[in-house]
């Protein structure tokens, strides 16, 4: 039986330049012509995050771009504090991308790191240029509370030594795990994670955004809104997935018991048919305010 990591389509690529001059790599699968998904990556990871989306042959009927962001990937890797920590500079590479790859009200989903680049987006832009939005296992309001005790062994991140680098990427990519990745899989992850510099994560860790500014930017949003988090997250308690909720009445809140931080990967038969199911919603806002008023109806029951 061929893996998903043997039969992936390398995808139509693009190079882009934000407004700061920062080249990202851009990839595109699926349908030219059909509905758009913006798909934006967690920290130290990459558009091949997403490997079970853009190989899916259900999901062949959508445009799917994601891209690695600044610092990841095959993208640019500047040093120094000031590329990481102003917002703007995340929001605007949103912004970058879908100007030069010439979307028309895509449908703007962050996993992890990519949820809080979307909430920049939204403080920045709104969501005008948009026809949905995505939460994927994030914090888009950074209270401290909502912090997993996985995160505990990224704090030797300037440990300068390689191995033990390696050692603490492994360990962090296994708890962004419940339901743990065969061995050719985490170790294809293992390979883009570690590409991502250590020095860039320490810079992307001090990127704190006001809880208030992040508050008001998710009280503002009126698209169709799908937020999705594994019960077992250990980097992300799902806390943070009903704090957003709670900002975005009219969001529908998907929970996945025995899922991790990557609800896309370790359930994506059933994330793949929500996401299918929201593209739907998008193009019929009256129907995903029906939809949101039905799931949450018969989750409190």
């Amino acid at each position: 039986m061929t893996s998903v990591l043997e039969s992936r389509p390398a995808g139509h690529r693009r190079r882009v330049k934000t407004a700061d001059g920062i080249e990202l790599e851009v990839r595109e699968w699926g349908d030219p012509n059909g509905p758009e998904l913006l798909l934006v990556t967690g920290v130290a990871q990459s558009y091949l995050s997403f490997v079970k989306q853009y190989s899916a042959p259900e999901m062949q009927k959508f445009r799917i771009i994601s891209f690695d962001p600044r610092g990841h990937g095959l993208s640019d890797k500047p040093f120094g504090d000031q590329w990481y920590q102003d917002g703007k500079r995340w929001s605007g590479e949103v912004q970058s991308v879908m100007d030069a790859m010439e979307l028309h009200k895509p449908i703007l989903a962050g996993w992890s790191l990519g949820g809080r680049i979307v909430r920049q987006y939204l403080v920045d832009y709104g969501d005008t240029q948009l026809s949905g939005v995505g939460f994927l296992s994030c914090r888009p309001v950074e209270v401290p509370e909502v912090i997993g005790p996985g995160n505990a062994v990224v704090q030797k991140l300037d440990i300068d030594d390689l191995g033990s680098r390696i050692d603490i990427t492994s360990a962090f990519l296994r708890n962004c795990f419940g339901l743990q990745p065969d061995a050719d899989e985490f170790a294809f992850a293992l390979g883009y994670n570690m590409v991502c510099p250590f020095e860039i994560r320490q810079q992307i860790g001090k990127w704190w955004t006001e809880p208030a500014i992040s508050e008001a930017a998710l009280r503002r949003v009126t698209v169709p809104t799908l937020i999705v988090h594994g019960r077992d997250d250990i980097l992300v308690l799902p806390d943070a997935a009903v704090i957003t909720a709670r900002l975005i009445p009219h969001a529908t809140l998907s929970l996945y018991d025995g899922c991790g931080h990557s609800v896309f990967f370790e359930a994506a038969e059933r994330f793949n048919a929500e996401l299918r199911d929201f593209v739907k919603d998008c193009s019929d806002p009256a129907a995903a305010l029906a939809t949101a008023k039905r799931r949450t109806m018969a989750a409190a029951s």
